[in-house]
């Protein structure tokens, strides 16, 4: 039970990264993210989607940058999506297809955690659920 009546609802995700100003750049170039601050000591980016969704990329050593999650992202067309990433010379890990959690495609980030992309209409008309 929660804690008191109040809603609660994720504001921010933090992911270990190996060189934090890579991981500002490539999610700021690729995906669209936008930069809200940085923070010097300990190195970290925080990152905001245009939902308003926070992601901190937080340099540590790399020893202690396992990826542990998946980051889906709802895109407008992930079919054009995917085609632009890939003409940045991104490699996909997965095209726009038929996946097991619907319609999208899946590609790495620097550090290695898995990036899933979809679209609404993509999902409704060839996810298949």
């Amino acid at each position: 039970m929660a804690a008191s009546k109040q809603t609660a609802y994720l504001d921010h995700l933090t992911i270990f990264v190996r060189d934090a100003e890579r991981s500002r750049d490539w999610y700021t170039a690729m995906l669209g993210l936008r930069v809200e601050f940085e923070v010097r000591s300990p190195r970290a980016v925080a990152l905001q989607d245009s939902g308003g969704f926070g992601l901190f990329v937080e340099q540590r050593p790399e020893s202690e940058c396992k990826p542990s999650c998946v980051l889906t992202l709802r895109v407008e067309d992930v079919d054009a999506f995917a085609t632009a990433l890939q003409a940045q010379g991104v490699e996909l890990v997965a095209a726009p297809q038929k996946l097991f959690w619907g319609y999208g495609a899946e590609l790495r980030d620097p550090d290695g955690y898995l990036v899933r992309l979809w679209d609404e209409h993509s999902m409704k008309e060839k996810g298949g659920g």
